[in-house]
Parts: C-alpha cells; structure tokens; sequence
C-alpha cells in the first residue's frame, strides 16, 4: 500500500478529505471499509469525511460506500428515460401536486419526471399549461379543458422537445403562476446544470416568468453536474426529491434555506429528466 493511502502522521480534516477525493479520482467509488485502511482512520470518521463532502456536492454516499461527484456529458434519450426510475418519478409527481390549484398558469418542462405531473394536473379546472414538450402536448391534447400552449423553438429528436432562443422569447411574453423544472444533474455547488447549452435559455426564461419555480429531479441525479449552468438551487422556492436522498445531502440543501420536500415511496437507480 502507497504511503498516499496509509499517510504515517495524522493528518487534519481538509486534508484528510482532500486525499479522500483523489483517491476516489482513482476508484470512482470505494466503500468504508476500503477507505478506513487506506485512511488509517476508523468507520465513524470516514463516514463523517464523506458526509462532509456531500454537502459541499464533492462526492455521493452509496450503500457501504461513496462515489465521487462526476460530470455528465450525455443526456439519456427520451425512450431510454421513460424506463428508469418510474416508481420515484410517480412519487416526485405525487409530491408536486400540493402546489396545483384551480385557474392556474403552469410550465412543465421537458421532461419524464415533469410529464408524470400531468394526471394531477388534470383533475384541476381552469388550468392553462405551457410546455416545451410534445409528448406532455399530445397528452393534454386529449383533454379540452385544459388549454394548452406550446413554446415552439427548435425540436430536440431524442428529447421530443424544443430548446434554444425562440422558445426562451415565447415565455418571455408569458405571466406563469409556476414553473416545475426538470434536470439531469445537480448538486449543491453547482446548482442545476446540463450539458445541453441550448437548454440553458429555455429552463431559466421560465423560472423568470413564473411567481413559483419548483425543481422536481431524482436522487440519482444528485451529485453530478453538466457543462452549462442554469441555477443554483436557492433560485427555487421549493425542490421536490425522492427518499433515496442522502441524509447528508438534505440537511445541507436545508442549511442553505433551500426547501426540500421528499417524496414517499420510490427507489431510484439512474436516469435523467
């Protein structure tokens, strides 16, 4: 074993945990016991460095072990997102239908997570729906109570949406009571983000035309962050999450007065949007 991972002098906590992330740079991901030999340091404080380092978004607790915070550079397409994760999408929806009531203007934002949202939304009367999703279109196109507008722009093929300048103008002439955000990663240091630059603008014209912003994403997209930044996570009034949230990831959200609602129910494993 290197002197690296079994330093022969104590070393303090930002140390200690700094060589933490470098090992973990080498592993991806390694579990308590690992870390403690390759520490020298016992169980308890391992678990203290790693729940350190989730609050400031650096690495993720996983079952007996940790992984480092790592960048996406490719979205999942649209089918293979409607196959992940659908027990906490249904459950992060659920949650979210406390903010709906009558005669309110909404945007769902493309999304699997933020499509899941509309079965709630349609037991509401007077809703007007704005959308850049054709799949979350053609669902309320069914429905003529609701009335429904599309941002238009340019369409995304593997997202079945539309991104980029002239959908962002088309909610820039909008006046949203809430704006329900989706995102394929995010973390307390770098807010939400993506690797998509062309959604960048659409997500953040709709959080400046609604009253409410509201941010409904997985667990499994905690602790991994895209290219280009969209906001960070006190912009939202509220972000609506599953019960695999780590414990250490929530009360950091919390310390930063950023509301965390935690759906029940749900088990995540990966996915996006």
């Amino acid at each position: 074993m290197s002197t690296e991972e079994s330093p022969e002098t104590p070393l303090i906590p930002d140390q200690r945990r700094e060589l933490l992330i470098r090992l973990l740079r080498g592993h991806a991901v390694l579990s308590v016991h690992q870390l403690t030999e390759m520490l020298g340091v016992s169980h308890m404080t391992v678990r203290r460095d790693i729940a350190a380092l989730e609050r400031q978004g650096r690495a993720v607790s996983v079952p007996g072990g940790v992984r480092i915070a790592g960048q996406l550079h490719h979205e999942p397409s649209f089918v293979d997102k409607s196959t992940m994760d659908q027990p906490a999408k249904l459950a992060i929806a659920a949650r979210a239908a406390d903010f709906l009531h009558d005669d309110t203007t909404v945007y769902l934002d493309a999304g699997t997570t933020c499509h899941a949202l509309v079965p709630h939304l349609v037991r509401h009367q007077g809703m007007t729906v704005v959308t850049n999703d054709f799949t979350t279109a053609n669902l309320l196109m069914a429905n003529p109570d609701v009335e429904v507008i599309h941002t238009g722009g340019r369409i995304e093929h593997a997202n079945r949406s539309t991104v980029g300048r002239l959908a962002a103008q088309t909610l820039g002439q909008l006046v949203l009571d809430i704006a329900f955000v989706s995102t394929s990663s995010w973390d307390l240091q770098h807010g939400v983000t993506t690797p998509s630059p062309a959604k960048v603008e659409v997500k953040q014209a709709a959080m400046a035309s609604a009253s409410r912003s509201v941010l409904l994403t997985g667990s499994a997209k905690y602790g991994t962050f895209g290219m280009y930044r969209v906001a960070g996570l006190t912009a939202f009034d509220a972000v609506v999450t599953d019960q695999d949230l780590p414990r250490a990831a929530r009360e950091a959200l919390r310390e930063q007065g950023v509301e965390t609602l935690v759906a029940d129910g749900g088990t995540v494993g990966g996915g996006a949007g």
